[in-house]
């Protein structure tokens, strides 16, 4: 053993590093603070004095108080201690006590100890055998300060010892405190003291409990293109039928299940194939642990299936190909693995680490394989949850029951939701009445990663509000209503500030920022790909561009939901939102930059990354006008005949003609007119006629978006 610090020698033999100071300084061995340096010959004197003989009986090691005082070296208090050891006469087992040889030993001790006792001194009676901690407890001293006063004595002892009376009520003269043994009674204040021990017990009890960590079931969401066999393959799993009772084979809302394989749960969510319900699908994505994307080996990669694995990696989730219809005759797994190369998901047979299955939901090949992959992967990500506290989670569904009132499908996150609790989700609050597993069948509780139906709350919640147990019914209906008075969902549902180009540097400032999402949509491939990689070229130490989602069509609903997901910014290069896509993104304040040229996008990002980009003006659309039917004139050109579906169009405005949600020409207005008479402005409801000014090129279900630009002043 090398030299050792004071420090590292006081955690090895268990005191603290004042104790060893105080001991070295009393065998002359020189030590100025913790990080002092001991030699090796002086560190084995002292750990041999603590360290426990053959028997596992720590050698009690007697020097006198004098003998400290007289400069007795650790040599000879090792000899003495060696001594009294050998013979027994101090231990004949690890908890008892020959008090004889101790007396004998330590008489120069107690005689003086019994000299300084007065008639003033307190009394208390124990029974046979104390420990240093309930000695402490009865004096009314920490166990530490006890222990200092033991130690100054020549007794090394830990607050577990167990000491007889003798030996306790010398100890006790330290303190003007004297003890008495009683033999025929055992309750003097051993009540009290049990009841303060079960008390700490109880609570030491409680503190673990609420720290209890156990392992969970992994959440697994099913995701792909419309009808690539996603049902099909959770039907074949929990061996029941699903697929009848939905709209024309596509799932019409969010399942959860639970099945158990080799007595190991799995949690499955059926998220919708169909893009009517990207949305529903994205909020699947957000609450799982691993995606399961299922590709039909006779179909490959589709649009559905590339919005999907952005999903997936947006959330952070593992992601497990399942490829399907390997029974097809046509079915060329090669080709899937080659198609999803190009997204970054290399297969583990091709030197990657994306784990791809064939398997045939139909025919039951490779599920086995598929579910032990899971439970692989489960495994290596070592799911952890807290069992004994206030259940959490988020809400995957919701309807409104005529006959059992409001039913909302949960998915447990942390903790045990019971009968009773009481809980907020979203706006709404309440009592659980009742609870129902995936089966049907009444629960009284529901652990984490565990879907269950609840009744009782006071009114339908949002799908994927998030929910938690309050204290108390109380409690619940005042959150709740603080939530509705202030407008405020922030208690309920974490979100964080959108990014956007105007405060992108105030992120960078601050260490917020570390990647800058962006969502890019053209009009054609060659454009997309250009200015994907324009983009990522410009990132820097600061900040690191990152595509998370790049198509070719029209800005849409799913873009929107992608963008507020993951924090991101929409970038449409000549592709416009439609109404609906542009309220939406008001409403989540998704910042949606629209470019006809590809270097004022490049330009814009950056600015925005030097703090910059100074947007002085912002389109604002004032209405959308639909081409009903065209007449054409020699002298003039093409008329539209159009009706107003929103908003209004003003002579003066500026318009865009979009034909199935691309830009085919933006410019002016050449005429205005309403019933044969010029006009200032139509509003909406109204028919009217235009014509745009150098541009005859209309056609019947155009749309006329009508704009102008309006000055704005970053704050």
């Amino acid at each position: 053993m090398n030299n050792i610090r004071v420090h590292a020698l006081a955690k090895e033999i268990n005191i603290t590093s004042k104790e060893l100071l105080d001991i070295l300084k009393k065998n002359s061995i020189s030590a100025t603070s913790h990080m002092s340096s001991i030699e090796e010959n002086d560190a084995k004197k002292i750990i041999k004095i603590f360290t426990s003989d053959k028997n596992n009986s720590k050698k009690l090691n007697i020097y006198k108080k004098n003998d400290y005082d007289n400069g007795v070296n650790a040599n000879e208090i090792e000899k003495t201690n060696n001594n009294i050891n050998n013979n027994n006469s101090i231990y004949h087992n690890k908890n008892k006590i020959d008090v004889n040889s101790y007396k004998k030993n330590n008489e120069n001790i107690f005689k003086d100890l019994n000299n300084d006792i007065n008639d003033n001194n307190k009394v208390i009676k124990i029974n046979n055998n104390i420990t240093v901690l309930e000695l402490a407890e009865i004096l009314g001293v920490s166990v530490s300060e006890l222990i200092k006063k033991m130690i100054s004595i020549g007794l090394m002892y830990d607050q577990n010892r167990i000491i007889d009376h003798e030996i306790a009520n010398n100890i006790a003269k330290m303190f003007d405190t004297e003890i008495k043994l009683i033999k025929e009674h055992k309750t003097f204040d051993k009540e009290k003291k049990n009841n303060k021990k079960n008390k700490f017990n109880k609570n030491k009890k409680n503190i673990k409990e609420e720290k209890k960590i156990v392992e969970r079931p992994p959440v697994v969401v099913v995701m792909g293109h419309v009808d690539h066999g996603k049902t099909l393959l959770l039907d074949t799993i929990r061996n029941t039928n699903v697929i009848e009772t939905e709209a024309g084979g596509i799932t019409q809302h969010i399942g959860a299940y639970t099945v158990n394989i080799n007595n190991k749960l799995i949690t499955f969510l059926d998220t919708p194939g169909h893009e009517a319900f990207t949305e529903m699908r994205m909020r699947g994505a957000q609450v799982t642990d691993v995606a399961v994307l299922v590709i039909a080996a006779d179909d490959g990669v589709m649009p559905q299936t590339i919005e999907a694995i952005n999903h997936a990696k947006s959330a952070g989730v593992e992601i497990i190909i399942a490829i399907n219809k390997i029974d097809k005759n046509d079915a060329n797994v090669d080709r899937v693995k080659k198609e999803l190369s190009k997204y970054d998901l290399l297969s583990e047979d091709w030197g990657g680490k994306t784990i791809c299955v064939p398997i045939s939901a139909k025919k039951n090949i490779g599920i086995d394989n598929l579910l032990e992959m899971i439970i692989l992967v489960a495994e290596l990500k070592e799911l952890k949850s807290i069992e004994n506290t206030s259940a959490s989670g988020i809400v995957i569904e919701a309807k409104l029951d005529r006959n059992r009132g409001i039913i909302s499908t949960v998915l447990v996150q942390e903790g045990t939701l019971k009968i009773s609790d009481p809980i907020v989700a979203g706006y709404s609050h309440g009592k659980i009445r009742a609870m129902f597993n995936d089966k049907g069948h009444r629960v009284k509780k529901a652990t984490a990663s565990t879907p269950v139906e609840i009744l009782g709350l006071s009114s339908v919640p949002l799908a994927g509000d998030k929910f938690y147990v309050t204290d108390s019914d109380k409690q619940s209906k005042q959150i709740t209503q603080s939530i509705k008075n202030k407008n405020k969902t922030s208690l309920i549902k974490h979100t964080v500030e959108k990014i956007s180009l105007d405060n992108l540097l105030l992120h960078i400032q601050a260490g917020n920022m570390i990647v800058l999402n962006i969502i890019i949509k053209a009009d054609v491939q060659g454009s997309l790909e250009a200015l994907k990689n324009s983009l990522e070229r410009l990132s820097n130490d600061n900040v690191k561009v990152k595509t998370i989602h790049a198509a070719v069509g029209a800005i849409n609903a799913s873009d929107i939901n992608l963008a507020s997901a993951s924090n991101a910014i929409v970038i449409g290069f000549n592709v416009r939102p439609d109404t609906f896509t542009k309220s939406l993104a008001d409403r989540e304040k998704i910042d949606v930059r629209l470019y006809k040229i590809i270097y004022d996008a490049i330009e814009d990002i950056e600015k925005a990354m030097r703090g910059l980009l100074d947007p002085i003006y912002e389109e604002k659309v004032i209405g959308h006008v639909e081409i009903r039917k065209l007449f054409k004139v020699s002298s003039l050109g093409t008329i539209g005949g159009s009706h107003v579906i929103d908003g209004k169009i003003t002579r003066n405005s500026k318009v865009r003609v979009l034909r199935n949600g691309k830009i085919i020409y933006t410019g002016e207005l050449s005429s205005l007119k309403r019933e044969k008479n010029d006009t200032k402005e139509v509003t909406s409801g109204f028919d009217c006629g235009l014509m745009i000014d150098k541009f005859n090129d209309i056609k019947e279900l155009d749309i006329i978006e009508a704009y102008e630009n309006v000055e704005i002043i970053i704050s």
